[in-house]
């Protein structure tokens, strides 16, 4: 009788490393293609004081404005946009640490393109599970304070800031760049993608957590 239980136990143990290297596996592979196709801005207040909020937004604001100002043609890969924001990072810096000086903060501006870690975020109708992703980083003074994201590539950057609702542009560059299950898993199409997107969030979180400590 013990040796049925110590055979079902080791049994079951062997079953439960499977499903957790799979599920990793899948994760893994997932996240890095999603991650892999997206370009994305990251915006740092230099505290939560409303006053230092209002700065980060119009920062924001004018940082989007010079993006769209160098963009004249439909932008149709994320290395595209890389090479124009790297190209252009010094006027990035300018731009933003003039708005500061111009609202009457003496607060200095540090920019940088990296990968930076993120949590998980909607985006109207599209939502980008928490993970590692390549963008745009504007750190406002001490940067201590909330910040604001958004995605630069594919551009849906605005939807936080007018309608709520993913340009059909924008989800078509995206769906092009991923297979038919990461887009539909990102997109929450039916029930099933929405438990996997779930799944998928739960072991980012959970290796973002274990990689901090």
């Amino acid at each position: 009788m013990k040796k049925n239980i110590f055979t079902a136990f080791i049994v079951l143990f062997l079953l439960s490393i499977f499903i957790i290297v799979c599920a990793n596996s899948y994760v893994s592979a997932v996240s890095s293609n999603i991650s892999s196709s997206v370009f994305r801005l990251h915006v740092i207040a230099n505290s939560d004081s409303s006053d230092d909020q209002n700065l980060k937004y119009i920062v924001r604001d004018r940082i989007l404005d010079y993006m769209n100002s160098l963009v004249d043609t439909k932008i149709s890969s994320k290395e595209e946009i890389m090479r124009i924001v790297s190209e252009n990072l010094e006027n990035f810096r300018s731009i933003a640490q003039n708005t500061v000086y111009e609202n009457g903060y003496d607060y200095n501006v540090n920019i940088e393109i990296g990968n930076f870690a993120f949590p998980t975020k909607a985006y109207g109708d599209i939502a980008l599970p928490s993970g590692y992703y390549d963008a745009l980083r504007v750190s406002i003074g001490e940067a201590k304070g909330k910040n604001w994201w958004c995605v630069m590539f594919p551009p849906l950057c605005f939807v936080d800031v007018s309608s709520g609702v993913v340009p059909e542009d924008s989800k078509e560059t995206l769906e092009e760049s991923l297979s038919d299950e990461e887009y539909e898993l990102i997109s929450g199409s039916s029930t099933e993608f929405e438990v996997k997107f779930k799944f998928v969030e739960f072991f980012e979180n959970f290796k973002n957590t274990f990689a901090k400590r």
